[in-house]
């Protein structure tokens, strides 16, 4: 598992070089190998402020547009039939399928977080010929059902 470190919107590794006995990393999540070195934890951090911030600057200098890591886009390659349930799913529940990847992202990365799923059920009973009672319920921990009413033909 790599240890990454945040600057200025930025991330960055940090790993050790056990045969050069350095620490070491490089900016994560642009197109550019930025990389940084250092002799110790404290000040590999310092060496990756400086890069971030050198990167930052040199691509002004160079009229080159720095790139921002991770804008909120990506691709997501699955197969057909997981395409499909994700989509019929999505509409069932009324919510855009880029909802459900971030739901389901949230939970990737937040994993001691409860998820909550509820159901609705709505139950319809021919009681008689003159009579029908409708009960509906949205369960989620423990069903409570209500009913909607007794329609009687006359």
């Amino acid at each position: 598992m790599a240890t990454t470190r945040p600057y200025k919107g930025y991330e960055g590794t940090a790993d050790m070089d056990m045969e050069r006995q350095v620490c070491r990393g490089r900016i994560l999540f642009i197109d550019d190998l930025v990389t940084y070195e250092a002799e110790s934890p404290a000040a590999l951090q310092q060496e990756f402020e400086a890069a971030v911030d050198d990167y930052i600057e040199t691509c002004e200098l160079v009229g080159k547009e720095a790139q921002k890591p991770l804008k909120g886009q990506f691709n997501v390659r699955i197969t057909p039939a997981l395409h499909r349930a994700a989509s019929v799913r999505a509409c069932r529940d009324g919510v855009s399928l880029n909802e459900v990847v971030g739901r389901a992202l949230e939970a990737y990365v937040n994993p001691g977080q409860e998820v909550r799923h509820s159901h609705n059920v709505r139950v319809t009973f021919d009681e008689s010929p003159e009579s029908t009672r409708t009960v509906t319920t949205s369960v989620a921990v423990t069903p409570t059902w209500q009913s909607l009413g007794v329609h009687h033909a006359h």
